[in-house]
């Protein structure tokens, strides 16, 4: 069995993959998406959970936004965020791509070696 990546990666496209494992690199992204995933938040009521100020918080929102895995909508004063579960999934079944991908290269490590041990026990 053969696992290519190749249409998974295409949904994202390299440089979409970049910037979304990019923005999930870091851990206080990860937590303003969880949280944006749980309910829509304006960026204010997000920078209340993190001991650091609004513009840093603007900021990591920026680099999710860039990455459009979340979303942005003026309401009134506030920006509200919310999340694109559409992306998130693209990138879940890129990571589940590769792990079939070297699922697969392990199986045929494992024949190889398992072979080889059949020839040193039977020359």
């Amino acid at each position: 069995m053969v696992v290519d990546r190749t249409d998974v990666l295409d949904e994202l496209g390299p440089e979409g993959a970049d910037r979304v494992f990019h923005a999930l690199a870091d851990t206080t992204r990860r937590d303003i998406l969880v949280r944006a995933i749980r309910a829509e938040q304006s960026v204010s009521a997000l920078a209340r959970h993190y001991p650091m100020s609004l513009a840093a918080v603007q900021k990591h929102v920026a680099v999710l936004e860039k990455a459009a895995l979340v979303v942005k909508q003026k309401r009134g004063r506030e920006q509200v965020v919310h999340v694109d579960m559409a992306v998130l999934r693209r990138a879940a079944r890129l990571l589940s791509a590769y792990e079939r991908l070297w699922a697969h290269r392990a199986r045929g490590i494992e024949q190889i070696l398992a072979e080889d041990q059949r020839k040193e026990a039977n020359p």
